[in-house]
């Protein structure tokens, strides 16, 4: 029996910007060691269908992009699969030339052949070669005549190791039109819903998908496939949690595929996911790239690992990301053709096992942050590895024009990384995680970011009160931080009245660099810096014509941590744009603040090793099925 392991596809919607990522018609040289492209003949009219294109007279297309080359170093390391067949159907005089590339990214060629009329040729591949990285993937080129591009799939005779279907978690939060997208771009994909058993909408806002009135054509779609799941707000934990219980109780789903509610999806990357997960060698969690929803080309997430000293996410080669297609293609860029293993995957949109469920339990009660990547770690320790698949990916709203780590999410990144830290740290006493957190609480002192430090020592004593309050405090630590930012002037953003805000002194302006080029102080100047502003905020207050009036103002990308602390008072441009934010240098919460951080932190190390114990003895009952189904109860 033929399986299709991956199909060539263009773009659901008609948005030129997406164009790089399925099939490249540019021609491309290098200058000075980069890409360049020589010139644009790209045309969205050339596009015939969601598996159909139009190749020129003359011109040549490739397919080597980042959804349609195969990745063949993930499939021959990750599963069994050893031989697989390319089909291309064309209508035309054409040649179709097969490229192989290595893991370090040198091209190579691997059959050239010629067609004509309507025809279907096939070219068996074998998947020997790719231990390092590497894709597989053709070339198109017009002869004399314009060339129908009719489909191409991947494919392999042999059989999965698993045969189940998946069902489909998709948490949200009062993002009812973001859903409604969602499942109408699943309803539109029958091939893609022959793998799914389930689609648990898991609700937990007041502005329901169901109230929506697109909801009941899409639900008449999808029929029993569908299932709304309404509870109160339990975060991403709480409804990824949902939606694995809600699977376990399914026989033909072999799989959950969690999926966040402000996404766009490209639902060929679901099907592959699933195929994917079905053929891996041992059950596998199966991790989605994340690209930016507001400029679609630019890839901001793959292969991300948590680095054990610091305690700490960040992708395996995040001074190049993110990454933009326009700019340079899957075939110029030589770091994407190197083989990557993850340590986890952001629940953007992430296949895991049920096998792996019943195993290691379900997500800890964290709300937000960090249950993703403390749900790999621990699933790598009882032998299930994830893996971010090339080619598997959708669109989300990046974090260019947030700053979380200053709202009320700032006490669940404190909390929750010392919590993960605690549960799988293997450095005694976290490494430097500690020196890390309270070195965020001395930035965001001599910022006067006073409320994510208020929050921070929250966090810290919460943590240090035992493992009991995650599920305890699941449904009331976000309304509880939010309410905190009352009692903080600067979380107010000032938003534009029609009178310009303005500072005493204006706006500070700083040339243009790369952020590895930055006057930021580093060695014995950082410890200089660091030393006499902390000891110029204790001893001095502000002037009062600066507390009257902000001192300066600064744009959000150039206030940064040695900028802001010189002065009294600043005027900062709100992360996304929409306002202003004021903050004052306050002397007495900063005198108590610093003297708080530096008891905490220091509790907190020396109570370290009891404390790890405690939360690993717990982890279990914290992830239990029992213990959530208890939480659905009551809250329900």
């Amino acid at each position: 029996m033929v399986h299709v392991l991956q199909n060539v596809v263009f773009p659901t919607d008609r948005d030129p910007d997406l164009l790089p990522l399925y099939a490249d018609p540019e021609t491309w040289s290098v200058i000075d060691e980069e890409p360049v492209r020589v010139s644009n003949l790209a045309h969205m009219g050339n596009i015939l269908g969601r598996n159909r294109a139009r190749v020129v007279a003359g011109r040549r297309v490739s397919f080597g992009t980042y959804f349609n080359a195969f990745p063949a170093s993930y499939w021959q390391h990750w599963t069994a699969v050893r031989e697989l067949t390319l089909s291309v159907r064309t209508e035309g005089p054409c040649t179709i030339l097969i490229y192989r590339s290595t893991g370090s990214g040198v091209s190579q060629r691997l059959e050239t052949r010629e067609a004509d009329g309507t025809a279907e040729n096939t070219f068996p591949l074998v998947l020997d070669q790719f231990s390092d990285g590497g894709w597989i993937w053709f070339d198109l080129v017009a002869d004399d005549k314009d060339v129908l591009f009719q489909g191409a799939e991947w494919t392999t005779e042999q059989e999965p190791v698993r045969t189940g279907k998946a069902s489909i978690g998709i948490t949200t939060f009062n993002k009812p039109d973001y859903c409604i997208w969602t499942l109408m771009s699943l309803a539109d994909e029958p091939d893609v819903l022959e793998l799914v058993d389930r689609i648990f909408v898991i609700d937990q806002g007041d502005r329901r998908v169901d109230a929506q009135p697109e909801f009941g054509e899409v639900s008449a779609a999808l029929g029993e496939t569908l299932q709304i799941i309404t509870q109160p707000n339990l975060g991403g934990s709480g409804g990824f949690a949902r939606a694995m219980a809600e699977t376990l109780e399914r026989p033909e789903s072999d799989f959950v595929q969690l999926l966040d509610d402000d996404v766009r999806i490209e639902p060929e990357s679901v099907r592959r996911s699933i195929v994917f997960g079905r053929y891996a060698s041992t059950p596998t969690i199966v991790g989605a790239h994340m690209f930016d929803l507001l400029d679609r080309p630019k890839l901001h997430a793959w292969a991300e690992v948590v680095d054990d000293e610091p305690f700490m996410w960040r992708a395996l080669y995040q001074e190049k990301l993110p990454h933009d297609f326009s700019a340079s293609n899957l075939r110029q860029t030589p770091m994407l053709h190197m083989r990557l293993d993850a340590d986890y995957n952001g629940w953007w949109m992430c296949l895991i096992p049920t096998e792996v469920i019943r195993t290691v339990g379900l997500a800890i009660p964290a709300f937000i942050k960090w249950d993703d990547a403390e749900y790999s770690l621990r699933a790598r320790r009882a032998g299930f590895p994830t893996v971010s698949v090339p080619g598997v990916a959708l669109w989300h709203v990046s974090w260019v024009g947030k700053d979380d780590t200053i709202d009320w999410q700032a006490y669940f990144h404190a909390r929750n990384r010392i919590v993960a830290a605690l549960l799988h740290s293997p450095v005694p006493g976290g490494g430097n995680l500690l020196r890390h957190s309270r070195r965020v609480d001395l930035k965001h002192l001599m910022m006067m970011q006073y409320y994510p430090v208020a929050l921070r020592h929250r966090a810290l004593r919460d943590i240090l009160s035992g493992p009991a309050h995650m599920r305890a405090g699941l449904a009331t630590a976000m309304p509880t931080a939010r309410a905190l930012a009352k009692k903080f002037p600067e979380t107010r953003v000032h938003k534009d009245s029609g009178v310009p805000m303005r500072s005493r002194h204006g706006r500070q302006v700083f040339r243009r660099m790369s952020l590895h080029d930055l006057d930021n102080p580093t060695g014995l100047r950082l410890r200089w810096f660091t030393f006499s502003t902390l000891l110029a905020h204790w001893l001095h207050a502000p002037r009062p014509e600066n507390v009257a009036q902000p001192e300066v103002e600064f744009g959000k990308n150039d206030a940064y941590w040695w900028r802001v602390p010189l002065y009294d008072s600043a005027l900062v441009s709100a992360a996304d744009g929409s306002g202003k934010n004021i903050y004052v240098r306050d002397r007495a919460k900063y005198r108590r603040m610093l003297i708080d951080s530096v008891r905490l932190h220091r509790r907190l190390r020396r109570e370290w090793p009891t404390l790890s114990r405690r939360y690993r003895q717990a982890q279990q009952e914290m992830t239990s099925l029992e213990a959530w189904r208890r939480t659905f109860g009551e809250t329900s």
